[in-house]
């Protein structure tokens, strides 16, 4: 059986804007072991999905989610 060749992940170069976000993630959620590790990506993905998904929304309706109209029109 002949081996597969094994695709290159895309590397990304670490900068110090990024040493320092690490950094700084690593204080906020004070990280000790990979289960932190999974505790935090959890949390700042749920995040950034819920934003996208209210962001998509508001574009969708036209309006922002807690905007209020002039008229007296209750549609929103």
């Amino acid at each position: 059986m002949a081996k597969r060749e094994r695709k290159s992940v895309h590397h990304v170069e670490m900068t110090d804007g990024k040493r320092a976000i690490i950094q700084g993630l690593l204080q906020e959620y004070d990280i000790q072991n990979t289960q932190d590790i999974q505790d935090a990506l959890k949390d700042l993905l749920g995040g950034t999905i819920k934003e996208m998904m209210e962001a998509e929304m508001d574009d969708h309706l036209g309006y922002e989610k807690s905007e209020r109209t002039n008229d007296d029109s209750e549609d929103r």
